[in-house]
């Protein structure tokens, strides 16, 4: 006879999506996050401007604290931003 809570602990591990915030690798359940929700994880300043890597040549693109990304199409790399304050 099986342990089921093996079976179990083995559907869960199967279902975790993964993204990376300058490179640290990050698992969640959910198939989409906010750019707050991915800020909030890797513990990336509220004011800190969030982007995702794209590929290839494409440029980078910006992600709002309210806009969701969909984390179960590829693993999403993304990287946060500082405040800038020119002429200071």
């Amino acid at each position: 006879m099986t342990d089921s809570k093996e079976g179990k602990e083995g559907k869960d591990k199967a279902k975790l999506n993964h993204f990376f915030v300058d490179a640290k690798k990050y698992d969640t359940a959910q198939t989409a996050l906010t750019g707050a929700a991915i800020k909030a994880i890797a513990g990336v300043a509220a004011n800190y401007q969030l982007f995702l890597e794209d590929h290839g040549n494409d440029p980078d693109k910006a992600i709002g604290d309210g806009e969701a990304v969909n984390l179960a199409e590829r693993v999403t790399h993304f990287f946060p931003v500082p405040p800038s304050t020119f002429g200071a």
